[in-house]
């Protein structure tokens, strides 16, 4: 599949893997782009990127959301040879430093950036907001394109005013939908790591997400993607109906109104033009 250089579309979207193997998200321009996280391989991002016909030289930035392994595993690769900049708060390039799944370092490619401090990257304004996980400096990112906002919340515990300040301005939404509720309750996880899962500080459930979302809709959301839905506690179809449902009850027509798309653990997701 080729980008279409001709199009009316100016923004692109798409997912290159969305779950606990691994985290990693392309939003980009026609001439350039950005990925936030870097927990797939440098390999598996390039061929991915080729799918779509993003030359992995337009990578102007990487933006980390925290410094769990999914979300850094290939960080160091990113900074270090290819020296491509890397956006994180301090506390989490710290995490980033201790943490062993990174195989190199980060020299003159790290940047830090200040919760709630805009920053700009050519012309994504972005700001990083605080995000309840069981991380330190856990963030979620609000960027604007253009007279577009795009918004991306994971790993997200519980539903803060924060989070629903920034997240109620999105034209296109990415937010967790991690487990469903009963699928948690009835598995086959050790009971110390399901109460980390529901504790207000680890996941959102599928019921959560599909209350906030439905909570503040608007009618100039286009696109909302559920990411990190849980292999062992979530089925796509699951999470989808259960946002889909949430949303009729607020009269939102799903396919009309609004897309709605799950993200895949381990597959490239369809692209998204804006």
């Amino acid at each position: 599949m080729q980008y279409d250089l001709f199009t009316d579309y100016q923004y692109k979207f798409f997912s290159l893997g969305s779950g606990s193997s691994g985290n990693c998200y392309y939003l980009g321009t026609r001439d350039y782009g950005i990925l936030i996280d870097a927990g797939i391989g440098i390999r598996n991002v390039q061929k991915a990127l080729r799918e779509y016909g993003v030359s992995f030289d337009k990578i102007m930035a990487v933006l980390i959301t925290h410094d769990h392994a999914d979300h850094i595993k290939t960080v160091g690769c990113f900074g270090d040879k290819y020296n491509i900049p890397v956006y994180a708060t301090q506390s989490v390039h710290e995490g980033i430093l201790r943490n062993k799944a990174v195989q190199a370092s980060l020299l003159q490619s790290r940047r830090v950036i200040e919760k709630e401090v805009p920053f700009s990257i050519r012309d994504f304004s972005i700001t990083a907001f605080d995000v309840p996980h069981d991380s330190i400096g856990n963030v979620g990112y609000h960027i604007r394109l253009g007279h577009h906002t795009f918004v991306l919340i994971t790993d997200i515990g519980c539903i803060t005013d924060k989070v629903k300040s920034y997240a109620s301005q999105a034209n296109h939404l990415v937010i967790e939908a991690n487990y469903d509720e009963y699928m948690l309750q009835a598995g086959r996880y050790p009971y110390y790591l399901k109460e980390r899962i529901k504790n207000g500080m680890g996941h959102l459930s599928n019921k959560l997400s599909a209350e906030f979302i439905a909570d503040i809709y608007h009618e100039k959301m286009q696109n909302i993607w559920l990411c990190h839905l849980s292999q062992d506690n979530n089925h796509p179809d699951l999470a989808f109906k259960t946002v889909e449902q949430a949303l009729i009850g607020k009269g939102v027509s799903v396919g009309k109104s609004v897309r709605l798309e799950t993200l895949s653990r381990h597959k490239v997701s369809g692209l998204r033009e804006f």
